[in-house]
């Protein structure tokens, strides 16, 4: 119970100063002539201040509240390090007894892995639980923690101590792979450079040694082995293998005695693209459909199109003389046998041997697609007469054989069985054609036979094959069975998917990864992983998905498009999931490969040092002993050998409040009436 003493004036408090220091003065006056009662008006007016102050007794009801300790419990994946789960819960256990000893109501909230790798956020933990407590009840607060906290700087404004109870042994070390540069793109074929530097942290033991190894491996395949010093940024030249999407992963083997190794590896997404695409065109003679490959082939920027044409034949008789002729000579020795290899694709357009092209050159483009080249036939008659290429050294590495029939009646192309699920003929657009047909008409057709092992994607007339793809040794080969592919171009009958077709096509023969018929691929939209295989073959099996923290599990693929199956996972973790089908292989980095949690690994208070000292705290490494906890006053030092303080706040809830007047106001009124009369008669008598 508390008493105090409260004014509550009948009119302003200036105005009642005013009135009181008038009448003062008036006894002051009285003082001076020599009234004997000067002393009586005095009191008189002092009792008529008082009066209008209206003095009252406020009696107070109190029942004392308990100091509140907040605790912020650091879970996240860097305390399950070594022996930290542990000395976490140990530390825990032991706070919350001595603060109940202490008489402390407590809050504990524990704090996980931030979304988006953002870190371990206790500072957003102590500002939420500030935020629902009375800060007056607040005594103190403790983060058990490896002190590895990521939003330091975000600390709350507390109105008590803040300690650490530091996690983790003195003797910890870590190595870490650091990629510091890689770029978001590179060119094919060119070589480029990685900065990357392996880091040892913490208590280094002396047999780490200076240099470590570091593998290399591309998409998941063939790891390459390189040694480093430590300590040191080295540029690793690379030479990106294919367009597209390509997942360059870098590692260093566990060293004995390091706290974890999931920092040990790296994974950098580089996309690689071409710088100039170089197509060689060979026409062999002027025809309506030439337009529209000159048209495609230009339309694109970074394609350097060579467009051979042979437009007056070595037979030809016109009666012009050679020399008045305004032909350039094509450089055919210059781009047939010394630079061949500097194409990424080549085009034969209705061509048939004239004698423009020796025997040589053929071969040397047979050679070409054996190493690694792309080949399109767009065939014409000529393919089925007797200058055809099919009888030339180009034979062995076509996909299809010419029957001599040239079949020259409308039809509607259409996508085989096989490539309802081939990448380049899988899904084309539709809705071109008239009266309900997905596209319009062609009008010929050369008669081939697809040879064993082939894929014909597409079929025309009674079902033969119109479009055939092939593998040729390094290489890839394409025929299309018909010169009519322009009419879609020029939107006959409402034409169709040309250059969307043709597009894929050259992309297949030049092997882009988004169009291997057997592939494993995998792509991540936040946390969500999902994961398509290709095939042109049976259902595939059941995905096996290996984690960061390296456990296996099963993912059931379903089919969502023929020849597509599709599964999808949640990432638990960041990091690098590895997957496997069969045979088939391939990765994809959650985040980075090292989370936040794992960039930093050695327990240390100078990240919350300022933090603390600012509130006079402490920081004690739960491996050196648990402390107690001790009350002391605020401003002192609240930490010392073995002990964290907390200060008492005192704080109270008022049960009940009474409010008395100290004088009744009449009565008041009757002892200043009866101190004026006293005065008046006292001076009366003098």
């Amino acid at each position: 119970m508390t008493r105090q003493i409260l004014l509550d004036p009948m009119f302003p408090l200036w105005l009642v100063a005013g009135l009181g220091a008038v009448a003062l003065l008036g006894c002051l006056l009285a003082a001076l002539r020599g009234l004997p009662g000067w002393w009586l008006r005095g009191l008189a007016v002092v009792t008529l201040t008082v009066a209008l102050l209206n003095p009252s007794l406020q009696t107070e009801e109190r029942e004392p509240l308990t100091d509140i300790l907040l605790i912020a419990v650091d879970e996240s994946a860097s305390q399950n390090l070594s022996d930290r789960a542990v000395q976490t819960a140990a530390a825990l256990d032991d706070l919350l007894r001595e603060a109940e000893a202490e008489g402390l109501d407590t809050r504990v909230a524990r704090v996980g892995d931030g979304e988006g790798d953002s870190g371990t956020l206790a500072m957003a933990a102590l500002s939420e639980m500030l935020a629902e407590v009375p800060r007056d009840r607040v005594a103190g607060a403790v983060v058990i923690s490896d002190g590895r906290v990521h939003d330091a700087a975000q600390m709350p404004e507390l109105p008590a101590p803040l300690h650490l109870l530091q996690t983790g042994e003195e003797g910890d070390w870590d190595r870490r792979l650091i990629v510091s540069n890689a770029p978001s793109f590179a060119i094919l074929d060119e070589e480029f450079t990685i900065t990357l530097r392996i880091e040892d942290q913490g208590d280094v033991p002396e047999d780490a040694g200076t240099e470590a190894e570091i593998v290399l491996a591309v998409d998941g395949g063939q790891p390459r082995a390189y040694v480093m010093p430590v300590g040191e940024d080295i540029e690793l030249p690379v030479t990106l293998p294919h367009g597209g999407l390509n997942v360059i992963e870098f590692s260093t083997p566990e060293a004995e005695g390091e706290l974890t190794p999931r920092n040990n590896a790296a994974v950098v997404q580089i996309n690689g693209v071409r710088d100039r695409l170089r197509v060689l065109l060979v026409s062999g003679e002027p025809h309506t459909g030439q337009r529209t490959w000159r048209n495609l082939l230009k339309a694109d920027a970074a394609v350097d199109l060579v467009h051979f044409t042979i437009l007056r034949p070595p037979g030809k008789q016109d009666g012009v003389p050679v020399t008045e002729l305004s032909l350039i000579a094509f450089p055919t020795r210059e781009l047939f046998s010394e630079k061949i290899d500097e194409f990424d694709l080549i085009i034969f357009d209705r061509y048939q041997r004239r004698g423009i092209l020796p025997s040589i050159y053929l071969d040397n483009v047979r050679s070409y697609v054996e190493q690694g080249g792309a080949l399109l036939v767009a065939a014409g008659p000529d393919f089925a007469s007797a200058d055809s290429i099919f009888r030339s050294p180009l034979a062995p590495i076509l996909p299809a054989a010419p029957t001599a029939i040239v079949r020259e009646e409308g039809f509607l192309p259409e996508v085989s069985e096989l490539g309802e699920k081939h990448p380049v003929t899988e899904g084309l657009p539709t809705g071109f054609g008239l009266d309900g047909a997905p596209w319009g008409r062609w009008f010929r057709q050369v008669q081939v036979e697809a040879l064993p092992e082939t894929q014909a994607v597409m079929s025309g007339l009674d079902e033969e094959p119109l479009l055939v793809l092939d593998r040729v040794k390094a290489g890839r080969v394409a025929l299309l069975g018909s010169d009519h592919v322009w009419m879609w171009d020029r939107g006959f009958e409402g034409g169709g998917p040309q250059a969307e077709l043709l597009r894929r096509l050259a992309h297949w023969l030049m092997q882009e990864p988004e169009l291997e018929e057997e592939a494993l691929t995998a792509s991540a939209l936040g946390q969500e992983i999902t994961v398509t295989r290709r095939t042109l073959g049976e259902a595939p099996g059941a995905v096996t998905v290996t984690a960061p923290d390296g456990s296996e599990s099963q993912l059931d693929l379903e089919e969502e498009a023929p020849g597509r199956f599709v599964g999808r996972l949640i990432g638990e973790e960041q990091g690098l999931y590895r997957l496997a089908e069969g045979e088939r292989t391939a990765v994809i980095g959650l985040g980075p490969a090292a989370p936040r949690e794992f960039v930093e690994t050695i327990a240390t208070d100078a990240v919350l040092r300022p933090a603390i000292d600012a509130r006079d705290g402490g920081a004690i490494r739960v491996a050196d002993g648990l402390p107690d906890l001790r009350a002391v006053r605020e401003g002192r030092n609240a930490a010392g050998r073995g002990w964290l303080g907390y200060t008492p706040r005192a704080a109270y809830l008022t049960a009940d409040v009474r409010v008395l007047s100290l004088v009744p106001a009449w009565l008041f009124l009757m002892l200043a009436a009866g101190l004026a009369t006293w005065a008046w008669l006292r001076e009366g008598r003098e």
